[in-house]
Parts: structure tokens; sequence; C-alpha cells
């Protein structure tokens, strides 16, 4: 069965992007959550790393219909943590280099390249491009988890995207930023993670990334919980109610006892004794079922209660 992160990247996939420049925002921020460049010879490459064979057989026709350059297998391996296939992939060669600058990661400046370590603007000039971006982040090095729907914890939403450096994880917050998500961003050991907890900014999210079955699957699962939830803090409030009652009850017949066994309930007025005497008829009987008995006022058998337990404390 498929985890929700599957699910989710499985979406993404399945929903295609829509044009050449949606294309390379998607592949830029692919290659930036889950590649690293290479330097070979002097000459400019990446590899990128993945372990589902769904999502690098759709990132390599993405590559290839947008650069009409294939990406070559570079290795495939078992990986020891995961017992999933780790499948890499290399582009290199005398294109590979101005492909990194199309996708913003190397700058060429009076023929000098350097590393862009932020996300360039350019790659992400329109909505739908921050779109795509967000996507392809996700699909590089993030992962969304949600709560058992059969438990009643409230914790459980969480979802991060995962980058090399601080520069383009803060960039990347900017973008969530034009689309009113707010996000946290944390270091983690060599790497910069940007995820959110809330449930309801996660539904948001979903949303900017058109992810329609998913956003479903998402609000189904907070609508059961919240559910189960408030049934359960009714239950909760119900049981407390009723332990409050029978320590109440114990109190109550134990001042009478001690009244009874000192100087005998005989020596109580009148009111107090027919409380007292009501008590110990139904000890499980609850004050307002005792009230309507004897046909007083709650408040009023609470106050000759009291008075009957201050004399009790006082003999003991």
């Amino acid at each position: 069965m498929n985890t929700f992160t599957e699910e989710l990247k499985n979406e993404i996939i399945r929903n295609g992007i829509e044009n050449d420049l949606c294309r390379t925002a998607f592949l830029a921020a692919y290659v930036r959550t889950s590649g690293s460049v290479l330097i070979t010879n002097g000459n400019y490459g990446f590899e990128i790393v993945t372990e589902s064979e769904r999502t690098a057989e759709f990132v390599c026709d993405v590559f290839e219909a947008t650069f009409g350059v294939p990406l070559v297998v570079s290795d495939a391996n078992v990986d020891m943590k995961s017992g999933k296939d780790k499948l890499k992939f290399r582009c290199t060669g005398e294109n590979a280099g101005e492909i990194l600058v199309k996708l913003g990661i190397l700058s060429r400046h009076n023929g000098k390249i350097s590393l862009i370590f932020g996300i360039d603007e350019n790659i992400v000039s329109d909505e739908r491009c921050m779109r795509a971006y967000i996507n392809g982040a996700f699909l590089g090095g993030g992962s969304c988890t949600l709560p058992d729907e059969q438990t009643y914890s409230r914790t459980g939403y969480h979802f991060e995207i995962i980058f090399s450096n601080r520069a383009a994880a803060g960039d990347f917050c900017d973008i969530l930023c034009e689309f009113e998500i707010l996000a946290k961003l944390v270091g983690r050991k060599d790497s910069y993670v940007v995820y959110i907890k809330s449930k309801e900014v996660i539904s948001d999210l979903l949303h900017v990334m058109q992810t329609v079955k998913c956003l479903k699957k998402l609000n189904k699962i907070v609508e059961h919980k919240d559910r189960r939830n408030n049934d359960n803090r009714i239950s909760n409030c119900s049981v407390s109610n009723i332990d409050k009652a029978v320590t109440a009850s114990v109190a109550q017949i134990r001042a009478i006892e001690i009244i009874s066994q000192t100087i005998g309930l005989k020596s109580l007025n009148a009111n107090l004794f027919e409380v007292a005497e009501a008590r110990l008829a139904d000890k499980n009987a609850s004050m307002k079922e005792l009230a309507d008995r004897l046909q007083i006022s709650k408040s009023c058998i609470n106050h000759r209660m009291r008075k009957i337990i201050d004399m009790s404390a006082q003999l003991s």
C-alpha cells in the first residue's frame, strides 16, 4: 500500500506539466532537491538520485522533451537503510553546463561560471512556474505524513521538503509566501528543511499544488479525526464528572459515618439529619437526584452537606 507521500508524488506525475517554462521550473527544483553538481575535467554536469522508477521515468521524459538530451543511468543499487532501489542518472558533456545555466543553478558572466545558491527569479517568473517549482521540489526532496485515522491524536500532520543549502530553502519559503503559505525553516545536519505541521496550511498547499485527489483524502482524514477527537473530549468530560461525583459521595458518606460514630446522627438538626439519611439510603445518587427527592434546591442540599462535612472535620 502506498504511503501518502507516494500518493502525492504519483498525482503530481499524473497531472503532468503545462508548458516549456513550467517544465524548466519543475526540473530546476527537482535537480536542486535531488541532485548534485559535478565537475569532470573542468566541465560542469550533474547527477540526480531517486528511489522511484516511476519518478525516474517521468523526470527523464520531461528532461529529454525540454532539452533534447537524454539522462544516462550511472548507477543502480539497493539502499541499505530503506531497502529500496536507488537509481542515479547523470548529465555530462558539452551541453550539461549550459543546461544548468538554463535551470538557474549556474551563472555565466564574462566567461566565468559560478554556482547560484538561491532560486533564480527568472525560473519562477509567474504563478504557473511557481506551482511547477513547488511540485518539482516535492517530487525531488519532499515527504508528507498524515496521522493514523484510528487514533485520537491531534498531532501527526507533517509536510517537508529538504534543500542542500539555506539560500534555496529561504527563497522557497518566499515562493510559498506568494500563495500565502507560511512555512518554517530549520537546519538538519548538512541540509535545510522547509516544513509545515498545520493541517489547515498543508490543505492550502495541496490546493496550490493542484493535487485534488490527495487534498480530498487529507480533508476526509481531518474531518474524521476532528469528529473522533470531539467525541473523545465529550466522553472524557463525562467520565471526569462521574469521577468527581463518586469522590464527593465517598467524602459525604465518610463524614456522616464520623458523626454517627461520635455524637450520633440524632444530634443533627432536622434539616441536616434529613440530608444525612437520604445520602445513606442511596450512596450512588447524584446531588441533583437527592435534591429532587427531598424537594429542595441543589444549592440548598450542597449547603447542608458542607455543614455536615465541616462538623465531621471538627470531630475527627
